[in-house]
């Protein structure tokens, strides 16, 4: 193919990518003003989710995970399909307790991953997770 030709082809794919509308989803309950999920270029962003403090950590963490999911769901999509996930801690010291539940729970090959250390979170939690998912 001619060079030229292929930088057009390249532009035109970047132009219809660019104009795709985003979808929002409405979060119900929610602490603050924001979408629970937004899907935007073949992308779904879910909001920072989280799980009943009520119970153990283990089963705060499951909590946040199968709200991911169940946030993913809404879009057709599934925790297979998250490509990167943001974990918000209280209790860096919790971090081991925490992989245990994301290893049992996330199917492998696992999504890239950062785990961040914070002072607190909305509603008193412990763990508060953030994902991206790609359409397949």
């Amino acid at each position: 193919m001619r060079p030229h030709i292929a930088a057009l082809l390249l532009a035109l794919s970047s132009f219809a990518c660019a104009s795709a509308p985003s979808k929002h989803l409405i979060a119900e309950n929610a602490l603050g003003p924001y979408s629970a999920s937004v899907e935007a270029h073949g992308l779904v962003f879910v909001a920072g989710k989280g799980g009943s403090s009520a119970g153990s950590f283990a089963e705060e963490a499951e909590g946040a995970i199968r709200a991911v999911e169940k946030e993913l769901a809404r879009s057709g999509l599934g925790l297979a399909d998250v490509v990167d996930v943001t974990v918000y801690l209280t209790d860096m010291a919790r971090y081991a307790e925490f992989n245990q539940v994301y290893a049992r729970v996330f199917p492998a090959p696992y999504p890239a991953r950062a785990c961040v250390a914070v002072s607190a979170l909305p509603a008193n939690l412990h763990v508060e997770i953030k994902a991206t998912a790609a359409r397949p």
